[in-house]
C-alpha cells in the first residue's frame, strides 16, 4: 500500500498533461473547421448572388478551399515554429545555467516555492528532491510554466489546420453543388448555420464557457458574413 501512492503521484501529472494537450488540439481543430465553414460559405454565397452556374461555383469554391487551407497551414507552421524556437531557447538557457551555476539555480527554485507560501525549510527540501529527480523539468515547470516533453510541433499544427479547415470548407461547397438551383442559397445557409451551432457548442464545452452565448456569437458572425457576401455578389452580378 505504501508504494502505490508515489506511483499514482508520478502518473497523474503526465495524464493531466496528455489530456490538456489533446483538448488544445481538439479546440484548434474546431476553430479551424469553423474558419473553413464561414470563409467558404462566404465565397459560395457571393458566387450564388451573381450566378448559379455550377462550373463557376465549383471553381471559386475549390480555389477558396485550397487557398484557405494552405494559408491556415502556413500561418500555423510559422506561428508554432516561432513558439518552438522560443521554448527551445529557454530550455537551452536553463540547461546552461544548471550546468554552470547549479547552487544558484537550486536557491532560485527554493525561492519560487517559498514565494508560493511553502515554509522556507520545506521549500528547500522540495527543491532539492525535484532537482535530484529531474533538474531541467523542475526549473522549466516552476520558472517557465513549460513541460520539456511538450515543445510545440509546427508540422503537426500545420497538418491539423489543413485537415480541419478542409473538412469545414467542404460543407458549404457540397451543400451548394448538390442542391437544385432554386434551393442552393437556402440549403447552403441552413447547412452552415447548423454546422456553426455545432462548432460553437463544442468550442464552448472545451473552453468551459456558456454554450448559448458561444453559439449565438458564432451563428451571428457567420450569418452576417454570408449576408454581406451574398449581397455583394448580387450587386456585382447585376452590374456585370
Amino acid at each position: 500500500m505504501t508504494h502505490d501512492a508515489p506511483a499514482a503521484t508520478t502518473l497523474e501529472p503526465a495524464l493531466h498533461r496528455g489530456v490538456g494537450d489533446r483538448l488544445n488540439w481538439l479546440r484548434a481543430g474546431v476553430l479551424g473547421a469553423n474558419d473553413g465553414i464561414v470563409s467558404t460559405a462566404g465565397i459560395v454565397l457571393g458566387v450564388l448572388g451573381a450566378t448559379t452556374d455550377r462550373g463557376v461555383l465549383f471553381t471559386a469554391g475549390t480555389a477558396g478551399l485550397v487557398a484557405g487551407a494552405l494559408s491556415m497551414a502556413v500561418g500555423e507552421y510559422v506561428s508554432v515554429s516561432t513558439q518552438k524556437d522560443t521554448q527551445s531557447a529557454l530550455l537551452d538557457l536553463e540547461r546552461r545555467e544548471l550546468a554552470e551555476t547549479p547552487e544558484a539555480e537550486l536557491d532560485e527554485l527554493a525561492a519560487i516555492y517559498a514565494a508560493k507560501g511553502i515554509p522556507a525549510d520545506l521549500a528547500r527540501q522540495v527543491a532539492v528532491a525535484l532537482t535530484e529527480r529531474d533538474a531541467l523539468r523542475a526549473h522549466a515547470e516552476a520558472e517557465l510554466n513549460l513541460d520539456p516533453d511538450e515543445v510545440a510541433k509546427p508540422w503537426q499544427a500545420a497538418w491539423a489546420s489543413v485537415l480541419s479547415f478542409t473538412l469545414g470548407a467542404l460543407l458549404p461547397l457540397l451543400a451548394a453543388l448538390l442542391s437544385p438551383p432554386h434551393t442552393q442559397v437556402v440549403a447552403t445557409v441552413v447547412a452552415v448555420l447548423l454546422a456553426l451551432v455545432l462548432t460553437g457548442a463544442v468550442s464552448a464545452r472545451l473552453g468551459g464557457a456558456a454554450v448559448s452565448r458561444a453559439v449565438l456569437r458564432t451563428v451571428a458572425g457567420g450569418a452576417v458574413a454570408m449576408a454581406v457576401t451574398y449581397g455583394i455578389g448580387t450587386l456585382v452580378g447585376t452590374a456585370v
